[in-house]
């Protein structure tokens, strides 16, 4: 038995996406994982920033969890050569899905690219807007993960399942899970690979910070033990970034005295690993 459930508490990780994408978003969640308000982060590995900001991560390095956050869709990704937009990405996984040996390649370079700087696996691998999920993709990471890891590391990475408990899912976590959570989980599992329980901090990036600490109250209440809830926070809205606003908040939220409140109200300890 764990510790938190030892204590009566759902252990919970709290994972920021998008680690490096920015400095801000480097930054911001540096300065919440030493506040102890993260337990995971995952990073953009295709960012130019990826090689400089992973020093932020150094001091609390063994007190979170540090994973690839596997990129096809951004611009990162686009420059790189292999990249599409969500959509079109999406359309391909529905039409067949990836190559499987090209895709395989990429995630070798992102893996790769994620070793040279942290010197050591990652601890799991996630996706840029879920593609870890995709159709060809998701055979091509788990082939990776069992041949590069299996058998070879004190552990092989876990893999997150982006599918929201069911009395949590709205029509964008439907949508995101129907890209292919279930057959994620099911050749993971049988190449005995670990799979998040569920997914959950799925929204549309609108409302103000009072909306965000109540879908953060109300995700903490409905996360299943070792369940994966997801942020994206930043200490500032950069130009050009999109969810730069809704990023501001999340950081606003995360690091002020009220969510160690949500935390003990809910009864979650946030914790690293779905296993451990």
């Amino acid at each position: 038995m764990s510790a938190p459930d030892q204590m009566g508490l759902r252990g919970v990780i709290l994972c920021a996406d998008d680690f490096a994408v920015h400095e801000s978003a480097s930054r911001g969640i540096a300065a919440l994982a030493a506040l102890g308000r993260l337990s995971a982060t995952s990073a953009m590995v295709l960012s130019p920033r990826w090689p400089q900001d992973v020093a932020l991560l150094q001091e609390v390095r063994g007190h979170i969890d540090v994973g690839l956050h596997l990129d096809w869709t951004s611009d990162f990704a686009i420059a790189a050569g292999h990249g599409k937009s969500l959509r079109a990405a999406m359309l391909k996984a529905a039409l067949g899905g990836f190559d499987r040996t090209a895709a395989r390649g990429v995630i070798e370079r992102q893996l790769d690219a994620f070793e040279a700087q942290w010197m050591a696996p990652p601890d799991f691998v996630d996706g840029h807007q879920h593609v870890q999920q995709f159709a060809g993709i998701r055979e091509a990471l788990v082939q990776a993960l069992a041949s590069r890891y299996g058998g070879k590391s004190d552990h092989t990475p876990y893999v997150r399942i982006s599918r929201a408990p069911a009395a949590s899912a709205d029509l964008k976590s439907r949508v995101i899970a129907a890209m292919g959570a279930s057959a994620l989980e099911t050749i993971a599992t049988k190449a005995g690979i670990t799979g998040a329980a569920a997914l959950l901090g799925i929204y549309d990036f609108s409302g103000d910070g009072a909306r965000y600490a109540s879908l953060m109250a109300g995700w903490l209440h409905a996360a299943p033990a070792r369940s994966i809830i997801m942020c994206h926070p930043a200490l500032a809205d950069e130009v050009g970034d999109a969810i730069g606003a809704a990023r501001a908040r999340e950081f606003a939220y995360l690091g002020s005295a009220d969510f160690p409140q949500a935390l003990a109200h809910a009864g979650v300890q946030l914790v690293r690993g779905v296993s451990q």
